[in-house]
């Protein structure tokens, strides 16, 4: 039987989501939603899984306490299967329709308005690839409203 930890041992979860197109994710999630690129990885020598062609293939993402990482599909090994099914990750966050705004003014496109929903505002969105995200807050509306603009 392992020792009982006596601290935290597990820190935080980081979405790692297959991508098709580094750059179109690139563009939605720095230039849309405002993630900054805090590592990130280009192939600097031959390898048959990825060319070094000096894209980038890998990287995390940051925005706040909130990280993603990103990897482009190597080249033939893109999955059959439809990406994002199933798939939702929720950002607990400090105001969420502040953050729906932001994303709108950068041209986010939402894939409906913002609700309330389990007392937290939601506010859905869709990658590139159809990895579906919700960033929410504590609601002062009742449940199902939906934001009037």
């Amino acid at each position: 039987m392992a020792a009982p930890v006596t601290s935290a041992n597990v820190k935080r979860a980081v979405p790692f989501f297959g991508v098709t197109n580094m750059e179109a994710s690139l563009r939605f999630y720095v230039d849309g939603l405002g993630f900054t690129m805090k590592h990130w990885w280009i192939p600097d020598r031959v390898e048959e899984k990825c060319p070094p062609d000096g894209r980038i293939r890998w990287c995390c993402l940051q925005r706040d306490d909130a990280a993603i990482m990103l990897q482009e599909f190597w080249p033939g090994r893109r999955p059959t299967e439809k990406l994002g099914t199933g798939v939702n990750v929720c950002f607990q966050c400090e105001d969420a329709l502040a953050l729906y705004r932001e994303f709108k003014s950068r041209g986010v496109h939402m894939r409906k308005r913002p609700f309330v929903g389990n007392g937290l505002w939601v506010v859905p969105v869709t990658d590139p690839d159809g990895y579906g995200m919700e960033f929410s807050s504590p609601a002062d509306a009742p449940e199902e409203s939906e934001l009037e603009e």
